[in-house]
């Protein structure tokens, strides 16, 4: 990602609408898999901490971080928020079967090769261990945060599916999320495009008042996409297990 766009992310992701959401859906997504306080867990694409953070509040010790950028392990540290190791989702830098559970959300978008990045997830999982994997959804919602975050696709779900397959996963659940949203995100990205607005990153589009109004639209939003299962989202969730 562009540096503006990890300081950005730095400065909001405590409390803007879309980290404090995905971070409570995440969380509920791992008390319903059962993973146990003392798992060892790995989050890939460590961005500046958003997951980390959630992995502290629940209690969490045994946590490992992985990251590419200097800048956002930097970020990271200055937040006090554990150890980032440097390293790439395609050929990470630990043993096999080394994790109970994987947290690589919004990552493997960023590569070329998503399925060698599947694969490398499954590799480091022990038997019977799971990952949580997200990714942007409809190539249509394609806008300015994709480009600033270099992103190289967005995916529809049976297509995600086929990714994480091919690359020996065994998909237990898979669902769209921010659906409740996404008419006016579509809209808004075109906007952003058509009138040629410039800004660092979508997260500064934002003040209290709609900050307060998009964090209540959004609860309900993950509160309730894991059972309605919604044909459309802006962001697809799937569980898998090795």
């Amino acid at each position: 990602m562009e540096i503006a766009v990890y300081a950005a992310e730095a400065e909001r992701e405590q409390d803007h609408w879309w980290f404090v959401g995905r971070r409570r859906l995440f969380a509920a997504e791992m008390a319903r898999a059962g993973v146990s306080r003392d798992a060892a867990v790995l989050d890939v694409g460590t961005g500046t901490g958003s997951n980390l953070r959630m992995l502290q509040d629940l209690g969490y010790t045994r946590v490992t971080g992985l990251d590419e950028s200097d800048e956002a392990i930097r970020f990271c540290a200055s937040k006090g928020l554990g150890g980032v190791r440097k390293g790439d989702i395609c050929a990470m830098p630990f043993a096999d079967a080394g994790f109970d559970f994987v947290l690589a959300t919004d990552v493997i978008e960023h590569v070329d090769d998503d399925r060698r990045a599947a694969a490398e997830i499954l590799r480091v999982l022990r038997p019977g261990g799971r990952a949580l994997i997200t990714v942007p959804a409809f190539q249509s919602l394609w806008g300015l945060q994709d480009r600033q975050s270099h992103h190289k696709r967005r995916y529809r779900k049976r297509a995600l599916r086929e990714v994480l397959q091919a690359g020996g996963m065994r998909v237990e659940r898979s669902y769209y999320f921010n659906y409740l949203l996404f008419v006016p995100i579509w809209l808004a990205r075109r906007a952003i495009d058509l009138f040629g607005v410039t800004v660092e990153s979508e997260n500064q589009i934002n003040n209290p008042l709609v900050n307060r109004l998009l964090s209540c639209v959004f609860a309900c939003d993950v509160s309730t996409a894991p059972f309605l299962h919604p044909p459309f989202g802006v962001s697809i969730l799937a569980v898998i297990k090795k």
